[in-house]
């Protein structure tokens, strides 16, 4: 499953993904490979899980940091301000 990182502490080492299916997982750091950082808006792929404790990412995997996905956005929105303006 995909979904889009909602928060994450690093400090705490935990935070939740809201998956492509609208609902929230907990994700905890020990679900993500040695040296992957997550952060707000990033996309990630991972493995639902249901646990006593509820809802739960695992092996989460970044496919794509939220900073990329606003500058792949970022040229579509000025060329519709750049025909606006034209007209």
């Amino acid at each position: 499953m995909e979904g889009t990182v909602k928060w994450f502490s690093r400090d705490k080492g935990y935070g939740f993904i809201q998956g492509d299916d609208e609902k929230e997982y907990f994700v905890h750091k020990a679900a993500l490979s040695q040296g992957t950082f997550i952060r707000e808006n990033d996309k990630v792929s991972f493995e639902a899980a249901e646990t006593e404790r509820g809802m739960q990412a695992q092996n989460v995997v970044l496919l794509q940091k939220g900073s990329e996905m606003a500058q792949d956005e970022a040229p579509a929105e000025e060329a519709s301000e750049e025909a606006t303006e034209e007209v």
